[in-house]
């Protein structure tokens, strides 16, 4: 995917660089998420819309009106038949030297636009050495501090793989660096919970309320490096690539399997808007 985004937008306005005072900037306080845009329909729209508010409700942060965030993305997408949004809301200028905040701050928000990048057919993958911190109060929000994720994803740049496996400081397997994971163990999908630490996904969400509208058995467990072990079928998600089966685990082969296989054809009815589900 390219490096520069193609157009930027700050509080809906083109523009190119952040005020220095932004918290953002100062310290990671904020959220993000990123939109797959396919012939201006943002996908999963309403998944992320729920994320991001409950993310700013958790930290605090004024959300921002749907309806603007809806005309801005559109406005950034015009013309493109594919493109990806990421879109970043920060509690804006720092007020007062400090982590505190003094409520008069205003939410800023930043769009960006990049072209759309074709991801591969299949995932090999290693098991990342950086164990994530455990903080439930953070847990399962996409917010801007992302370091665990830089430091892990450096461990496999230049390699053959194309992600690594993240467990947290207790030995729990929590995602890959930008997936979620899910895991096919006797026939039955299994991923890990998110209560401790990582990001939850709105693909990993949909697929969720997907499988479990389609009577697939779904458990969110805590999970170790033995449960890879015995896994059958393994396949990551995120936003934009959907549902990427992967073929080699820490050097073990695996199959695109039956059942990825058949939640791979499911889910391709939700995402190219054939098939609505119910979100929350």
């Amino acid at each position: 995917m390219s490096v520069q985004p193609q157009s930027v937008l700050i509080d809906g306005v083109p523009a190119a660089s952040l005020p220095a005072t932004d918290r953002g900037l100062q310290y990671g306080d904020g959220l993000f998420e990123t939109i797959a845009v396919l012939a201006g329909r943002a996908r999963l729209w309403p998944w992320h819309l729920r994320r991001l508010g409950e993310g700013c409700a958790r930290l605090g942060l004024a959300a921002p009106e749907a309806s603007q965030l809806a005309a801005e993305v559109a406005a950034l997408t015009a013309g493109e038949a594919r493109a990806v949004v990421k879109l970043i809301v920060t509690r804006g200028d720092a007020r007062a030297r400090g982590y505190g905040v003094s409520g008069s701050e205003r939410t800023r928000r930043v769009l960006l636009r990049y072209p759309w990048a074709q991801p591969g057919a299949g995932a090999r993958v290693r098991l990342a050495r950086l164990r994530l911190g455990e903080n439930p109060a953070l847990a399962g929000l996409k917010h801007l501090n992302r370091l665990e994720q830089v430091l892990a994803r450096r461990e496999h740049t230049g390699s053959e793989y194309d992600e690594s496996l993240l467990f947290s400081s207790s030995g729990a397997l929590i995602s890959g660096t930008m997936t979620n994971v899910f895991l096919v163990r006797a026939g039955r999908l299994v991923t890990p919970r998110l209560d401790r630490c990582g990001v939850a996904g709105v693909m990993r969400a949909a697929l969720m309320a997907m499988a479990h509208a389609d009577g697939t058995d779904i458990e969110q467990g805590l999970l170790t490096e033995a449960d890879l072990e015995s896994c059958e079928e393994m396949f990551l998600t995120n936003a934009l690539t959907g549902i990427r089966p992967v073929t080699e685990l820490a050097g073990r082969a695996l199959p695109a399997g039956p059942l990825t296989q058949r939640l791979q054809r499911s889910l391709s009815e939700v995402l190219d808007g054939r098939r609505e589900l119910q979100h929350g």
